[in-house]
Parts: structure tokens; C-alpha cells; sequence
């Protein structure tokens, strides 16, 4: 079995783990949001409130990780199958990975503040 340095995951299964655990979570946070919003009304207060709140900003920030460990195995997938130069793609895996180390802490500090 050929050993990736870059890859999230310890081989295929894990990464599909990862994955399908990453959509599960997504899909609860989004129930999280659509009951919020279903069930209060919109305002200013209200949706600061909502944030606001500790459970909230870890259930966003926990949110957020999958989004990007979602985004980082599914875009490794698509480097390691289409680009073939070496050089290439570890420029573009870099690349990657910058923006979402600068993701993250963006979604940290305004989650909890500078």
C-alpha cells in the first residue's frame, strides 16, 4: 500500500469515514440552523443571541472543521487523480492548505473573538 504524507486520513476507509461522519455532522448543523430559524424570529438580537450562546459557537466551529476536513479530502482526491505533475500539485496542495489554516482561523476569530 503506497503511503501519501498529505492524505487526512490513514487510508481509503478512513477518509470515507471521515467523510460520511463530516456530512452527518453538516446535516445536524443545518437542522440546528433551519429549527432555529423556523421557530424565532429574525433580528439582530435574536441571531446574536443565538451565537452568542457556548453551545452554538462549538457546534459552528465543529461545523466549520468538517467543512474543511470534508474540503480537503475531496479536493486531494480530484489532485492526486488529474494533476500528474509533482510539482503541480504539491504547489496546488499548498495552496490549498493555506487557505484552509486562514479558513479556520477566520471562523475562530469571529466565532470567539480577537
Amino acid at each position: 500500500m503506497v503511503k501519501h504524507i498529505s492524505t487526512l486520513g490513514r487510508n481509503g476507509v478512513h477518509d470515507f469515514l471521515l467523510i460520511r461522519a463530516s456530512a452527518i455532522i453538516l446535516t445536524l448543523y443545518t437542522i440546528y440552523l433551519v429549527g432555529f430559524c423556523a421557530f424565532n424570529e429574525i433580528t439582530y438580537m435574536s441571531w446574536s443571541a443565538f451565537f452568542g450562546g457556548t453551545l452554538t459557537k462549538v457546534f459552528t466551529m465543529l461545523a466549520l472543521v468538517c467543512v474543511l476536513v470534508h474540503a480537503w479530502i475531496g479536493l486531494w482526491q480530484v489532485l492526486t487523480d488529474y494533476i500528474k505533475h509533482i510539482l503541480v500539485r504539491g504547489v496546488l496542495q499548498v495552496s490549498i492548505i493555506s487557505v484552509l489554516i486562514a479558513y479556520f482561523f477566520s471562523g475562530l476569530f469571529v466565532l470567539w473573538g480577537a
